[in-house]
């Protein structure tokens, strides 16, 4: 299930945030956010452009986040994201989530088109990723200059792959 993000869902974002094994592959740098970030970015998490859920239980405990981001109305499409708490993953929900807002964005935002782009060494997300049906469309060689998070530190080139999902492929 899925809901707007709530204040009372910035303490379990923060334990995925702090979470090496949960963020070890996304460029950004989770691993730094406060309490407070994290509440101003629930503020800001509803908006015409970009639109972050929470996925929640039938008790309504937050196990993570997916969102529809640069929306673009004018073009029909969205760029997808999704992250889980580790102790859910394997649990089905990162799927459930994924096709109840890939439904919304077709069905209640009129998109044609959601996409996404993950490293290509995340083996495990581009292997969700098809299993949810998206597509592969390609890959751009060498295009992210990222610090190694794992091996000592250093920084190298990072290929980065691009998937999609068409209303007409649904």
């Amino acid at each position: 299930m899925l809901r707007k993000l709530l204040d009372k869902d910035a303490d379990k974002m923060l334990e995925w945030m702090h979470d090496e094994a949960v963020n070890q592959n996304f460029r950004f740098d989770f691993a730094s956010m406060t309490k407070e970030r994290a509440l101003n970015f629930i503020a800001n998490s509803f908006t015409e452009e970009n639109q972050h859920f929470a996925i929640i239980d039938e008790n309504d405990e937050y196990l993570g986040t997916i969102s529809l981001k640069n929306i673009s109305v004018a073009d029909k499409n969205a760029e997808y994201a999704i992250v889980v708490r580790k102790n859910f993953w394997g649990t089905g929900v990162a799927q459930k989530a994924t096709a109840e807002i890939l439904k919304y964005a077709f069905e209640n935002l009129n998109l044609h088109r959601v996409y996404l782009n993950v490293l290509d060494e995340n083996i495990r997300a581009n292997k969700f990723y098809r299993k949810c049906g998206f597509i592969y469309e390609g890959k751009f060689k060498q295009h992210l200059y990222l610090q190694v998070k794992n091996g000592g530190g250093g920084t190298s080139y990072k290929d980065l792959n691009w998937y999609a999902i068409i209303n007409t492929d649904v």
